[in-house]
């Protein structure tokens, strides 16, 4: 990753003028995507080779593009069902998003929309077969296996957790 050193005022800029990058392949996230609009977050959709959400600092701002897609992604799981269709049937596919993700050294975040998180987890409060131990289990390895960052959160506040987090990973980065 390539070494910057802006100061706290030219950082402020930086991150008020950030791109959210969209995976193409993104689906059913018109709820994020409203909320990018009525917070004035500008956001362009592009393939993106692992992640769902990722984000870019215009030249306008910086002087350069300076794009983050392989060194902090968002990764979006609209519900427990989703994430345990991947952590079972999808598994391979699943696991090698994340290792190709580590191996360009980009730091991944796995944001369910589940705000039960690890309560309705281990109370089975999920639609599949996917036992709850199995379930934790999984991801737990995934969690130290990939240096994963896994969080849960409702809905409605999932383009605010985008946002912040790339926000705040920008600041330190920039700095």
């Amino acid at each position: 990753m390539k070494q910057y050193k802006f100061s706290v005022e030219e950082i402020k800029k930086l991150t008020k003028s950030m791109v959210i990058l969209v995976d193409s392949r993104e689906k059913k996230n018109t709820h994020i995507l409203d909320y990018f609009r009525k917070q004035k977050i500008s956001f362009q959709i592009e393939k993106l080779e692992y992640g769902d959400y990722s984000f870019m600092i215009p030249a306008a701002a910086a002087g350069e593009d300076i794009f983050f897609h392989r060194d902090c992604v968002v990764e979006r799981k609209a519900s427990l069902e989703e994430l345990s269709g991947n952590l079972t049937g999808e598994r391979e596919r699943f696991e090698k998003e994340f290792l190709k993700a580590g191996n360009d050294g980009c730091k991944v975040y796995l944001m369910i929309e589940a705000p039960g998180g690890y309560s309705d987890i281990i109370g089975h409060k999920y639609r599949t077969e996917f036992m709850p131990a199995a379930y934790m289990a999984s991801l737990k390895t995934f969690e130290h296996r990939f240096d994963a960052n896994i969080q849960f959160i409702s809905p409605e506040y999932a383009g605010y957790y985008i946002v912040s987090t790339f926000q705040y990973y920008a600041r330190e980065i920039l700095k």
